[in-house]
């Protein structure tokens, strides 16, 4: 038989990837599954049965290691000439993850206790148990730069939950300031400041300074990854519900530089809602509306995304023409510019699209509020007001 072409007995193969398991470990179910694929089940996915026998397991389930079938394994693989399955290390000890943690501001220590996370989920809550997110916080004010980029890192990886990061974040003012003087050097710091805005409270959002957004900004501008602009604009979003800082959005230029990346053209469908989104915010003071309008392609752009990207695009497309056109005299340059530049002809088009009610409402209020200087063009329906 071509060696090739051998079958891999079937208890070789983890149930849930169905691949020769690497490190096999069986559960209190009796049940054996690569520990790779166990611990996400159990620890990433969150899932507390067990896969094949549907009996429960504990967050906290023991699983053992199956050193006889992991020989058994090995052994096969040799003789038949497949990649050979290598010895797994054995998971990292408590007093040795302590230790690594209060020598933390060593290189040598952070790196080691990196690769230890990078090793296994076990290793991560091992990490987690021994008070790490709190211990590399804590280091970070004095860490150097390249330091900091690599314990913000580790915490990346060790997917904190949520409930346990809140309470070293929720009112960190210093962290935050700290984290945005670093964003422009380190892309983990760009990743970690968005969980801190999203844990971060209302009180502490208002408390920001300009040169806060004006960093968050900056990444927009630089546009070094769709992944990191998206979450600058995640940022922007999180903190515009409060007027006072959506003022400062504004003052530190976010609605020209989103406008920009637009313009650019290489802004994917979801940075595009992500975008309109944060605009719609800012359109709701004057400052952010003179903005846009002081922009020469702001009006125009906005229509040029309707009825082209997504619902979500155009219900946030609508929200700013209707901001921009409830402030306007029916008179005026700026709805002169909306009917040359096609946002009346969208706003036409979203009445007729399959659009949700309440954006289609916002529209039509729009053609009515103006429609005395809209009336005479060829782009304008009448009719569609009468619906």
């Amino acid at each position: 038989m071509d060696n090739d072409a051998e079958e891999v007995p079937r208890y070789f193969t983890c149930p849930i990837s169905l691949e020769i398991m690497k490190d096999p470990v069986t559960t209190p179910t009796g049940i054996t599954y690569d520990r790779e694929s166990i611990e996400r089940w159990l620890f990433i996915d969150r899932r507390l049965t067990c896969p094949v026998t549907n009996e429960p397991l504990p967050s906290d389930a023991e699983l053992t290691p199956n050193h006889t079938l992991r020989r058994l394994i090995q052994s096969w693989s040799t003789l038949h000439a497949t990649n050979r399955i290598p010895t797994p290390r054995p998971p990292a000890d408590y007093a040795t993850v302590q230790n690594l943690l209060r020598n933390i501001s060593r290189p040598s220590s952070l790196s080691l206790l990196s690769s230890l996370a990078a090793e296994s989920e076990s290793n991560r809550r091992l990490i987690l148990r021994a008070d790490g997110p709190r211990r590399l916080l804590s280091f970070l004010p004095s860490a150097s730069t390249s330091s900091a980029d690599a314990a913000l890192s580790l915490l990346l990886a060790l997917r904190v939950p949520v409930d346990d990061l809140r309470p070293f974040i929720s009112d960190n003012h210093e962290l935050i300031h700290y984290l945005t003087t670093l964003i422009s050097q380190s892309f983990s710091a760009i990743l970690f400041l968005k969980t801190a805005f999203e844990l971060a409270s209302p009180k502490l959002l208002e408390r920001l300074k300009v040169e806060a957004f004006q960093a968050v900004v900056g990444i927009i501008r630089d546009g070094i990854s769709k992944q990191g602009t998206k979450a600058a604009l995640q940022m922007l979003l999180l903190s515009c519900p409060w007027g006072t800082s959506r003022a400062k959005i504004v003052e530190a230029g976010a609605v020209a530089e989103i406008i920009e990346m637009e313009l650019r053209g290489n802004a994917e469908k979801r940075m595009t809602e992500l975008g309109l989104g944060v605009l719609e915010q800012l359109c709701m003071c004057a400052d952010g509306r003179a903005a846009l309008v002081g922009h020469a392609a702001g009006i125009a752009l906005v229509a040029q995304r309707m009825i082209k990207v997504s619902p979500a695009a155009d219900e946030k497309a609508v929200g700013i023409l209707t901001a921009v056109a409830k402030y306007s005299a029916t008179s005026g340059e700026i709805v002169k510019e909306m009917m040359m530049v096609g946002a009346v002809s969208k706003l036409c088009l979203v009445m007729q699209a399959e659009c949700l009610s309440g954006v289609k409402e916002k529209a039509s209020w729009v053609l009515r509020l103006h429609s005395r200087a809209w009336k005479n063009s060829h782009c304008f329906n009448s009719d569609l007001l009468s619906r």
